[in-house]
């Protein structure tokens, strides 16, 4: 692939965010100003440190991610902390060029604090209107199930997010370390969200290789994968995946953080898309990894010389991939092509 000599603003270039985790969106400013609130001692790897140095190559490389993420949801004590994390990720994707944002969260994680799985969930999508009418950005909510808690607790959160199909959640995921747990012990759970009409979005091939993605694909039957990149080691695979129309949320600086890849070289988007799969760019977690949406394409142009027509081509399939409403899809896709049709800046 050969970049053009002049580059269009990538903040300007209009896109939708289908990969982000809710603790994860967090500003770092704010982790910081919320611990020294409440008197949070907070690790280095997050205050001076920060962004930390991480790996999941192994079960103690996600054990210090995890608990870096729990340190960061602690922080979390009032209504209004997450009303301001949820304001504060809409502005800083609308910063981006976002025009929509499908913010992924696990209401279990946040019970015990905020008076159970309903009761927090109520809060976002309350939370998530505010932000949404304050800021013009369209948000939909995913509530994503744990796969290192039982397949019950899917089930019930699950039950929960198609009680709220109506009032913003889009989807129903499973995250954590998917080299835990038994992915077909959560299929019951996504059959209630499937009949609720809510996408399904679980992760899959990013720790895990080929093999899990046969069993996501298998097993779960999702609309989208979160992450899928090692689908670019199994060309069988990847053309079960092009067929399917299954969509992928790729994360290229997390995969470089945990990992994943030695560096974003070798993150194979170009082999993703020349093979006609669905892409989705997604920052995943910038708290912990510390690039924004508009940091994925600037990451990809760099890395694989991408031309700002690849690059507009990413943003219309993140669009076409997310459950925004019709009206703001058909206009999001004319903002995309008017992005295209302008004069680049020379460099």
């Amino acid at each position: 692939m050969t970049a053009a000599a002049a580059r269009r603003d990538l903040l300007t270039l209009p896109k939708a965010h289908l990969h982000l985790h809710f603790t994860g969106s967090m500003r770092h400013a704010t982790l910081l100003e919320l611990a020294e609130r409440d008197g949070i001692a907070l690790p280095d790897s997050l205050v001076s440190d920060w962004p930390p140095q991480l790996s999941a190559a192994d079960e103690k490389g996600w054990f210090r991610f995890q608990r870096l993420y729990d340190v960061a949801r602690s922080v979390l004590r009032t209504e209004g902390d997450v009303r301001r994390l949820v304001r504060e990720a809409a502005e800083d994707d609308v910063r981006d060029g976002g025009r929509w944002l499908e913010i992924q969260v696990d209401p279990s994680g946040y019970a015990a604090r905020f008076g159970g799985i309903t009761a927090f969930t109520d809060l976002v999508l309350d939370a998530v209107a505010d932000a949404s009418r304050s800021t013009g950005l369209g948000i939909g909510v995913v509530v994503a199930a744990n796969r290192t808690r039982h397949p019950l607790d899917a089930r019930t959160l699950a039950r929960l997010a198609a009680q709220y199909a109506s009032r913003g959640v889009v989807g129903f995921g499973l995250s954590n370390d998917e080299r835990r747990g038994r992915t077909g012990e959560f299929a019951p759970a996504f059959r209630i969200a499937e009949r609720a009409g809510l996408m399904l979005v679980p992760h899959g091939g990013e720790l895990r290789g080929p093999e899990h993605v046969r069993v996501c694909l298998d097993e779960l039957r999702p609309d989208r994968l979160g992450h899928g990149v090692r689908s670019a080691e199994d060309p069988r695979l990847l053309e079960r995946i092009v067929e399917s129309g299954t969509a992928l949320e790729v994360c290229p600086v997390s995969n470089v953080a945990l990992g994943v890849y030695s560096d974003l070289t070798s993150v194979p988007l170009p082999e993703l898309v020349a093979a006609g799969a669905t892409v989705a760019l997604g920052a995943d977690d910038p708290l912990l990894f510390g690039s924004q949406l508009a940091g994925q394409y600037a990451t990809m142009r760099a890395a694989h010389e991408l031309t700002d027509a690849q690059l507009a081509e990413l943003a219309r399939m993140s669009v076409r991939a997310s459950r925004m409403p019709s009206d703001l899809r058909e206009r999001t896709l004319a903002e995309v092509d008017a992005w295209l049709a302008a004069p680049a800046d020379p460099q």
